[in-house]
């Protein structure tokens, strides 16, 4: 029989470096770096290269003053970091390349001098307005490429690449619409090109012969007048035939298609390759895709269809570290699947965190407190956990792996909690994946699953219990309780069509034909439920109290995307900066929470998405009864997906 994932296995080589297989980590931000390598950086890449990835790119080292990056690969105070990462990376058999940068307009000196760039053209995040660069910035930058490049190869990196994908500096001198230049340096493709192919002579000057030098290109900017995928793969040739690059790594997007860079879990699986394969088909060097690639079966395909000679899985590793490991030994089925939400990864850097972490596996990130995530316990209990959805199925799996026996009772007649009603929305099919997965890992563990089981007192009387972990979840609220107005009670709420998200996820039937979403929160929960009702023909205005519909989506990359879906579809209005005043048995009335201007809308179906509260009933009483009682996820604290499955690996880890 033939080896599984053969393609994937076999070792592949660019320049002198052999890499020993074709699963590669592309580089990505983390926020765990500032201008040095840290100790988190190291373990947190380490952990991947110790399950089995090939290739591992570490996120933008900048190559001048200009452009401050997460690296700063301009000053040789980084080359020691880099060579501690290197060394621990090469321990595991796995080889690391650093990407290059510059930010060009994205970028914001030192000093508070305007950004540098091809043009004089506004920045599309913040509408800064760069200088366009003379002749002496653009060889003093080209020079930076190859002296940040010399200090990683002494560092004993195996490779570099040039990030000339995403808009930034050696992109907005390849796109048109950036680069308006009238030089040798702008107007014919030709011309555009010559920026990158001096950085690229510069580094491999430095370098000399052998050691591996790439590019990453976005196959498409995600706009009209932007870079197009037939001039990414003239670039891509162009390089290669000049001899300049070893490898082509193709990604997608720029600032003016910022959600492209890391598409959410609307974005279809390889949603890139379309674009990708154009670029890939028209070079010979080795080549790297990427964009939801989400299992190594996807993964072979990609090679086996000849897109790629590698394959990024960037995402697909934060969540599972191991996923090349125990694919190739035969356990596919005991990787913990990404959901593609992007609220831990990409939302935990642009949000507050200001760094990495992951919903699926709450020890991303934090590999460096060398956490043990499922301690051996010092002696068998019996716990039981009451709960079935995601928090409660990650703590009875996290209990089991410690070595208890695990009882887990659900009143519900089907596992997975609300989660079940909120994968009914279009583009949220995803979202339960994990607690599917948590389910048959429970059913591997031994732990027994009780569904329509409501748990009392006189229930826990008939097993032997050492502790409780109540993973009881919250119950949305139906009382019309606003965050800017939480003393206003608002009449109607109680009227036979006023439901939440969840009622109408979950099967709702009263017949409607206008309905009026109202959201508090400013999250995904009232998105999903204006897409499910749009979908099922209704006319649906969603009147917000923030100031633009879904503001908390920012961070995941999926704001923009959900607002282009909704404004586009016909049936579709919002109302912004509203706070809800009143529900009769026909209309809404709502009033600004700028001007208090009042207005009426037509509704026969109203739906709130205005928070939940802590479903503990049972805390007390069993307390009372001297039981060992512990809380996790939403009866903790009714938060996130993210602080659910966090707070229950926590709590199962001290029980």
């Amino acid at each position: 029989m033939a080896e599984r994932y053969s393609l994937l296995r076999a070792p592949i080589t660019i320049g002198d470096c052999t890499i020993p297989n074709r699963i590669v980590r592309t580089a990505h931000a983390t926020g765990f770096a500032f201008g040095l390598v840290s100790d988190r950086l190291i373990a947190y890449h380490e952990a991947r290269a110790r399950g089995g990835v090939g290739l591992n790119f570490l996120e933008i080292a900048s190559v001048h003053q200009t452009s401050p990056g997460s690296l700063m690969a301009w000053d040789d105070m980084v080359i020691e970091g880099l060579t501690t990462i290197t060394d621990r990376i090469h321990a595991h058999g796995s080889k690391v390349f650093q990407q290059l940068w510059h930010g060009g307009a994205n970028a914001k000196p030192f000093d508070g001098t305007p950004s540098w760039a091809p043009s004089e053209v506004p920045e599309p995040t913040y509408n800064t307005m760069p200088q366009a660069m003379t002749k002496a910035m653009i060889d003093e930058v080209v020079d930076g490429f190859g002296s940040a490049a010399k200090r990683c190869q002494t560092a004993g990196m195996d490779g570099v690449e040039i990030h000339g994908a995403h808009g930034y500096l050696v992109g907005q001198f390849l796109s048109p619409k950036t680069n308006l230049r009238t030089d040798d340096y702008g107007g014919s493709l030709d011309n555009r090109v010559r920026f990158a192919a001096e950085a690229l002579a510069s580094i491999r000057a430095a370098v000399g012969p052998g050691f591996p030098v790439g590019i990453r290109l976005s196959g498409t900017e995600g706009i009209p007048d932007g870079i197009q995928p037939h001039e990414a793969a003239a670039t891509a040739a162009m390089l290669e035939a000049q001899g300049l690059v070893d490898f082509v790594n193709v990604s997608m997007g720029s600032y003016y298609a910022f959600s492209k860079f890391i598409g959410a879990m609307h974005e279809p699986l390889g949603y890139e390759l379309p674009t990708s394969r154009v670029v890939t088909a028209a070079v010979r060097v080795p080549r790297i895709v990427t964009g939801r690639i989400m299992d190594l079966h996807d993964a072979e395909r990609v090679i086996a269809d000849g897109i790629a000679d590698l394959v990024s899985m960037v995402r697909a590793t934060i969540a599972d570290p191991e996923i090349v490991a125990k694919s190739f030994a035969g356990e596919a089925d005991r990787v913990r699947p990404c959901l593609s939400c992007n609220q831990g990864c990409v939302g935990g850097i642009f949000g507050p965190a200001a760094s990495l972490g992951c919903v699926v596996n709450p020890d991303a990130g934090h590999e460096h407190l060398g956490i043990d995530p499922y301690p051996a316990a010092p002696k068998t209990r019996n716990v039981v956990v009451v709960g079935g959805g995601p928090a409660g199925l990650e703590a009875a799996s996290t209990a089991a792996r410690r070595g208890h026996s695990v009882v887990l009772c659900d009143a519900a007649d089907e596992l997975g909690g609300q989660l079940r009603w909120a994968r009914r929305a279009p583009h949220r099919q995803d979202i339960a994946a994990s607690t599917d997965w948590l389910v048959e890992e429970c059913r591997r563990l031994g732990v027994t699953l009780h569904t329509g089981t409501l748990v009392d007192l006189a229930y826990l009387e008939g097993l032997e219990v050492d502790a409780v972990i109540l993973a009881t979840g919250a119950e949305l609220r139906r009382d019309g309780v606003q965050a800017q107005r939480p003393d206003a009670e608002v009449p109607g709420v109680s009227l036979p069509h006023v439901a939440t998200t969840i009622d109408v996820l979950g099967g709702w039937t009263k017949p409607a034909e206008r309905a009026v979403v109202f959201d508090d929160r400013g999250d995904i929960g009232a998105v999903s439920v204006t897409e499910h009702l749009l979908a099922q023909g209704m006319e649906v205005v969603l009147v917000t109290s923030r100031a633009e519909i879904a503001a908390e989506l920012g961070p995941s990359l999926q704001r923009e995307p959900a607002q282009q879906r909704l404004r586009s579809h016909p049936r579709f209005q919002e109302r912004v900066a509203q706070a809800l005043v009143s529900v009769s048995d026909s209309s809404v009335t709502i009033e600004g929470l700028d001007d208090a201007r009042s207005e009426i809308l037509p509704a026969d179906l109203v739906v709130l998405d205005t928070g939940a509260e802590p479903r503990r009933d049972l805390l007390a009483e069993l307390e009372a009864a001297g039981y060992e009682v512990h809380l996790a996820g939403d009866a903790l604290a009714a938060e996130d997906l993210q602080h659910a499955m966090a707070s229950a690996r926590e709590v199962a880890r001290s029980v």
